[in-house]
């Protein structure tokens, strides 16, 4: 079998389908797989450990709005479940890949429970009001979870130890490889950056799969779907449950970077925002879009304060630019870039490059 077939297989046979696209996947990939090494310094790898986490969480997230078309709150609340699940386990039974299996797995026992009440109860309502039940629930989470110090740790969180191969202190080698320092932080990345490659993989074979299709065709049509046979809410329920499990997963995997997990690393709202901010600037209904859409806005969020202050040292002495460019303006030019960003790519990145491709394919024919 060829390369080609391979790789096909792998993607699901849904290739990128645009070269520009296929180039700045292969950046992304390729750059978060040497970024230990190619980027030094505590900051680099924490951005490239979020950036991780979040096309995970963004993916599983487009798989209920991009690929079902139902809109939901209460993501975050999954994605705390899973933070939480492998905190509270490595509290109470100490350090160890025992305590953090088990966590994953209750947390994903409560998140398949959780999901499953929520849309057999919730999703036969129109969807804006389906939309309003999740944002209640995930608000009701969210100060649960902030009251029960005894539990969670209240405001406070939960601070704990993971295993030693994961541990900062760990150091297998008594020297550098290719001038990197070797320890459990570097061991904690690529644990992330394997699991988000399996399980992005897992998603894209979901959505390409005869039950994918029937989602997107539930979101084209609900009613002509139901007409043709098919028990929309049996589907939509289904949709749910699966993008509630890949983002308690997500979750798990930033309880294991951080080490730590409170109400505003997983349970807030602006971070519910920011997802929706990503799948909008990816682009919907394309699991690409959750890599270029995360990529774009973590970096942007990241590094844009660093560009200002750059800008702004050279434009010192400017009475009105130099204050324009300011780094405490950091969030208007991130707004503003948001609003360029949906005013010229309208269906996303993605959606953009590949009606180009289109657009060049008819053109040569």
């Amino acid at each position: 079998m060829s390369a080609g077939r391979v790789l096909d297989r792998v993607l699901s046979h849904d290739p990128p389908r645009s070269r520009w696209l296929v180039l700045l996947l292969l950046l992304i990939v390729v750059g978060l797989a040497v970024a230990p090494f190619a980027f030094p310094g505590a900051k680099a790898l924490s951005v490239a450990a979020k950036l991780l986490v979040f096309i995970l969480l963004v993916a599983s997230f487009d798989l209920l709005l991009g690929y079902t078309g139902i809109v939901s709150f209460a993501h975050t609340m999954f994605y705390g479940i899973g933070a939480y699940g492998v905190a509270i386990a490595s509290t109470r039974m100490g350090p160890g890949w025992t305590a953090v299996l088990l966590g994953t797995l209750a947390a994903l026992a409560v998140s398949l429970v959780l999901s499953l009440v929520i849309g057999l109860f919730s999703l036969r309502v129109k969807a804006i009001f389906y939309a309003m039940i999740t944002l209640a629930v995930a608000t009701a989470f969210q100060t649960l979870a902030s009251q029960l110090s005894d539990f969670t740790g209240g405001e406070d969180g939960l601070t704990f130890k993971g295993p030693e191969w994961l541990q900062p202190s760990f150091e297998p080698f008594d020297g550098p490889i290719l001038g990197l320092d070797i320890d459990g932080r570097i061991f904690t990345y690529y644990l992330l950056f394997v699991a988000v490659l399996l399980l992005f993989l897992a998603l894209l074979r979901i959505v390409n799969s005869p039950f994918g299709r029937v989602l997107q065709a539930i979101r084209e049509n609900d009613f002509r779907a139901e007409a043709i046979g098919f028990r929309t809410v049996v589907y939509r329920t289904w949709s749910n449950v699966l993008s509630a499990l890949f983002a308690c997963l997500a979750g798990a995997l930033l309880a294991l970077w951080l080490r730590y997990v409170g109400p505003d690393t997983t349970l807030s709202f602006e971070i519910m925002l920011d997802i929706l901010l990503i799948v909008v600037i990816g682009g919907m209904g394309t699991m690409y879009g959750a890599v270029v859409g995360a990529a774009l806005f973590v970096l942007a969020q990241n590094y844009l304060q660093d560009l200002l202050k750059l800008g702004a040292g050279a434009l010192e002495g400017v009475p009105v630019l130099s204050q324009f460019v300011s780094p405490d303006r950091w969030l208007l030019w991130l707004g503003v870039l948001f609003v360029l960003s949906v005013y010229h790519f309208p269906t996303g990145v993605v959606g953009r490059l590949r009606a180009r491709a289109v657009q060049l394919l008819q053109r040569a024919a």
